[in-house]
């Protein structure tokens, strides 16, 4: 039997896979590694804050080592660690999973949605879609959804994506090192 989307099924397969390996344990050790390693181990904080396993941990980390760091610095360098994080993605999804994102786009389902979609919103679609996946990078929730939305978007340089995905997170990492700082 062929399997028609692999890379999709095991995209999805490794989230599973994560969540049931990550789920309700104790990130101690991590924490202490990484605030000794300083804006160093918020570089790498802000790298698991970009990937969706990772995330909850990395929020965690960010929030309990802000109280030691300079607020902007910290905030920035957490930013470019997550930046990092969604190049890998970025290119990963751009290069690997372009030919069945074009498959999958054929499908009449998804023929279907994109006519509805385009019809409910119009020539805003491709602006509500980067709304959309920018809110999704900036927050703490899976990253590689909005990336992948990003990704999608034929026309977005990769110099582009990088200004964006930056602010994005940076945005997202310097309140979370907020509320560290206020808690």
């Amino acid at each position: 039997m062929k399997i028609k989307y692999p890379r999709l099924i095991l995209l999805i397969f490794t989230f599973i896979l994560a969540y049931l390996i990550f789920a309700e344990r104790d990130f101690a050790p991590v924490h202490d590694i990484m605030s000794f390693l300083g804006y160093f181990g918020t570089f790498i904080a802000g790298i698991f804050y970009a990937y969706g396993f990772t995330a909850a941990p990395a929020t965690a980390i960010l929030l309990s080592i802000s109280k030691g760091q300079n607020l902007l610095i910290a905030g920035l360098v957490g930013g470019l660690g997550a930046l990092t994080g969604d190049f890998v993605i970025f290119f990963f999804i751009r290069k690997t999973f372009a030919d069945e994102l074009r498959r999958l786009s054929r499908t009449k389902v998804m023929r279907v949605l994109a006519k509805e979609e385009k019809k409910l919103f119009g020539k805003f679609r491709k602006y509500l879609k980067v709304v959309f996946a920018g809110f999704i990078i900036a927050s703490p929730l899976p990253t590689e959804i909005g990336v992948a939305m990003l990704a999608s978007i034929k026309h977005l340089s990769a110099k582009k994506f990088g200004v964006i995905a930056y602010i994005l997170h940076t945005m997202g990492v310097f309140a979370i090192l907020s509320i560290g700082k206020i808690v």
